[in-house]
Formats: C-alpha cells, sequence, structure tokens
C-alpha cells in the first residue's frame, strides 16, 4: 500500500514537472521569439517534453499560451508577496502599492501578455483562450488588494485600481515600443502624487 502511494505521488510529482517546465518554455518563447514564432515544436523542445506530452496536459497552443499568463503572474504574485506584507500604512500605502504594481507588470509579465493581445486580435480561439484568464487575474488581484486597502470605500479603490492597471499597461507599452524612460518614471510619479490625492480626498 504504501509503495503505491509513494508512486502515485511520483507520478504526480512528474505530471507537475512536466506541466511547469511547458509553461515556464512557453514565457520564455513569447519574450525571447514572440507569438508567430512561438511553435509547439520549439515549446516542445526548449521543456525537453515530446508532443504527445503536451497534448496530455493542454488541448492547444490557445490552451497553453493562457495558461503560461496565468502561471506567470501567480508566480509573481508570490514572489511579491513580502513587498505587499510590508506596505506602509496611510496615503503612503497607495504610492507603494502602485511601485508593486508596476514592477510585477513592467517585465516579463507585459512582454507576454502584450505578445498575446496583439496576436488575439486576429486570432478568435487565442482570444477565447486568454481573455477570461485576464479577467479572473484582475479580478482576484483586485479582491487582493481590497484586503489591505483599509477603510477605502469599493467605488473609489476600484477606480484606483483600474487607472492603476491601465496606465501601467500603456507605460509598459511604451518601453517595449522604446519609449523614453526618464518620461515613463515622471509619469508614474506624476500618477502616484494623484493617487494619493485621491484616496485622501473625502469620499
Amino acid at each position: 500500500m504504501t509503495t503505491g502511494n509513494r508512486g502515485h505521488r511520483t507520478q504526480a510529482e512528474r505530471r507537475a514537472q512536466t506541466r511547469a517546465a511547458l509553461l515556464d518554455a512557453t514565457i520564455d518563447c513569447l519574450v525571447e521569439i514572440g507569438y508567430a514564432r512561438a511553435s509547439v515544436q520549439e515549446i516542445c523542445a526548449r521543456a525537453g517534453v515530446s508532443k504527445g506530452a503536451l497534448q496530455h496536459h493542454f488541448t492547444g497552443k490557445a490552451e497553453l499560451m493562457a495558461a503560461a499568463v496565468e502561471h506567470l503572474a501567480t508566480r509573481l504574485k508570490a514572489q511579491r508577496a513580502p513587498e505587499v506584507a510590508r506596505l506602509p500604512e496611510g496615503p503612503e500605502r497607495v504610492a507603494a502599492a502602485i511601485d508593486v504594481l508596476w514592477d510585477a507588470y513592467s517585465g516579463t509579465l507585459s512582454t507576454a501578455v502584450t505578445e498575446l493581445w496583439i496576436a488575439a486580435r486576429t486570432d478568435p480561439r487565442l482570444r477565447a483562450a486568454i481573455r477570461p484568464v485576464d479577467r479572473a487575474l484582475g479580478r482576484s488581484t483586485l479582491e487582493h488588494i481590497a484586503g489591505i486597502a483599509g477603510e477605502l470605500p469599493r467605488a473609489k479603490l476600484e477606480m484606483l485600481y483600474w487607472l492603476t492597471v491601465n496606465l501601467t499597461r500603456g507605460l509598459a507599452l511604451d518601453a517595449e515600443l522604446g519609449g523614453d524612460p526618464q518620461r515613463r518614471k515622471q509619469l508614474l510619479e506624476e500618477w502616484k502624487r494623484i493617487a494619493v490625492s485621491l484616496y485622501a480626498a473625502p469620499a
């Protein structure tokens, strides 16, 4: 009985490792060579698994891409958890939270998501796969922020959150296109100033 259970656990661990390898390889491909060149064959080669193994976990490329973005966002959220736990109290918490969101979104996640949304514009299957993932990630992040935001009214919290999300997406795209980093820094600092003012304003 014990041997069987240990064998089952080992099989489950192998499955988890294969899945993680495929998701990591997918993100690497999106960042390094872009969506168009990120073929299933290339992803499998980087992950060190067969195409059959991929098909055992995902129904196709669109599902794999959506799962990879969710995998990366979850990993980044876990990495940022200590920073979130140390956020200061009061209005300063708003500026610090914006910095955390920007740090999380402005790197690999931004590059991968930008690649997918551009491709999804003309690929209905990809769009259908990533839209619910994108929405779910947005909602879960909002709820997490709501849990640490104190007594901030919900309507104001949501407004600040979605304004920040859309600003950081725009700034991240500007970075991808080679925009001026000093200008991005100035815009982010200005938004933090505005957000703190909105946070402190009467409801």
